[in-house]
């Protein structure tokens, strides 16, 4: 069984969704620090022809926080961001059948960090017919305590994988030698760098999922795009 393990991230690049469409199972991380300069709580799109940040913004909280304890702002203008993705892509060719997810997706009234992305990411799998389940790494009975490569082999042993299954920036962080050693098989996916015809005359890769949603028809993202990956 190959699983895959990953931080909760809103609305992340296709690379993401192709390691949930290439496992059997997948956990997400929520007993984990959040990290402030990471990419959990904003991605990038495509405005005016300039890939442009977008975020969600969260309550004040210690920098030793979990990211299941991050909440966000109480002056989140749901509304505001919808706006912003509405001026971004409004001429994008699946605009029309694409928007009503993504403003489900922002406008959903969870105001937890967690519960809310995991919410973005399992609305995603739905409309791509993603079907492999999803699992919660608090859920289990992993310690939150126990971190990096031995939270990883722990899951694994927990969900009887015999495969662990990582994106390919995971090398700099796992050796396949020391998961062979613990009885597991360590492999690594790339995504296939794939063009797709943009409405704004100009392809930028690793965007948010959200502008291959609007560029390009859902049998195209599944027949083309999101099998473009290799593991090794």
């Amino acid at each position: 069984m190959r699983l895959s393990i990953m931080q909760p991230y809103f609305l992340p690049y296709l690379g993401y969704f192709q390691l949930i469409h290439a496992s059997h199972m997948f956990v997400v991380y929520d007993d984990i620090k959040y990290t402030k300069k990471g990419w959990i709580n904003r991605n990038r799109f495509l405005r005016n022809g300039t890939d442009t940040i977008f975020s969600l913004p969260l309550k004040s909280a210690s920098d030793y926080t979990l990211i299941v304890e991050r909440d966000l702002a109480d002056n989140f203008d749901r509304q505001k961001l919808v706006r912003q993705i509405e001026g971004a892509y409004a001429k994008a060719p699946q605009f029309p059948s694409v928007m009503p997810l993504i403003n489900e997706i922002v406008v959903f009234p969870d105001n937890n960090l967690f519960r809310y992305i995991l919410h973005s990411l399992q609305s995603v799998c739905v409309y791509l017919d993603i079907e492999t389940p999803f699992r919660i790494s608090s859920e289990t009975p992993v310690s939150s305590k126990v971190r990096g490569r031995d939270k990883v082999i722990a899951l694994c042993r927990h969900f009887e994988a015999d495969v662990y299954l990582n994106l390919s920036g995971g090398r700099d962080l796992y050796d396949k030698v020391d998961f062979r050693n613990q009885g597991l098989e360590l492999q690594f996916i790339e995504m296939v760098d794939i063009a797709y015809p943009h409405a704004a005359g100009e392809f930028v890769p690793k965007l948010s999922v959200l502008d291959v949603l609007m560029n390009v028809g859902k049998a195209e993202i599944q027949e083309r795009l999101l099998p473009a990956y290799v593991i090794d």
